[in-house]
């Protein structure tokens, strides 16, 4: 299959129905993108990037601060600190790379999307009428390996020997948790139906909440069990 990108490129994964780009107008479908749209796309991601990139380095660098103050000082409301820090950036940095991967695998499929404009988590609009549900799970699974390889990355970067370390992991693997349980029940579905789009909308408010919740437990749990 042809891996080039067509002019609508795709809505990030599972989690990501977004909504269409409603500032700038779209192509007709079908229509071969222009030299003008092209760098407005690539403006765009770009642009999406440079804020992935702060809040990464803005969410490493609290947990840094406050787990350098714990270590300095021992006080009970530096290490309360790094914890609540520690947990945070894991579950950043696993959610940015989850989706990062989301897109890499979209980009691989040749799968049809578009850049959203306004800056957020997700780096695309899924175009579900043009692409194909092995497009779609090729896209939903390498979001899951992204999760993975943050968890990797993350257990031999930071040692888990303080209590904001340890939760700085945990976050990491929780983060994971909650993607999977959403997500890995729409791609086994989807790939029954054959209808990715009726799939995905069968996510809820309820499931979102329980998930979160497990994915919370297990957080903790892993937390207490990491700690020296």
């Amino acid at each position: 299959m042809d891996n080039a990108v067509t002019d609508n490129e795709p809505a990030d994964d599972v989690g990501s129905i977004s909504e269409t780009v409603e500032n700038s107008p779209q192509p007709a479908a079908g229509a071969p993108e222009t030299a003008t749209s092209a760098p407005s796309r690539g403006m765009r991601l770009a642009k999406l990037m440079g804020t992935h990139v702060l809040v990464f380095l803005v969410a490493l660098s609290l947990f840094a601060a406050a787990d350098s103050w714990s270590t300095i000082t021992g006080l009970g409301i530096a290490t309360l600190l790094s914890v609540i820090t520690g947990a945070l950036a894991g579950i950043t940095i696993s959610t940015l790379v989850h989706e990062w991967f989301h897109y890499a695998g979209a980009r691989y499929a040749g799968a049809a999307f578009d850049i959203p404009s306004r800056q957020g988590l997700f780096l695309y609009d899924w175009d579900f009428s043009s692409n194909s549900l092995r497009q779609f799970l090729i896209m939903s699974v390498a979001g899951s390996v992204g999760g993975f390889v943050a968890v990797i990355l993350m257990w031999n970067a930071v040692p888990a020997d303080t209590w904001g370390r340890a939760a700085l992991r945990s976050g990491v693997i929780a983060s994971v948790i909650f993607a999977a349980l959403i997500e890995w029940p729409v791609i086994r579905r989807a790939r029954h139906s054959g209808d990715p789009f009726t799939e995905l909308s069968k996510i809820d408010q309820r499931l979102l909440s329980r998930s979160f919740a497990i994915a919370g437990i297990a957080g903790v749990v892993m937390t207490l069990i990491f700690v020296p």
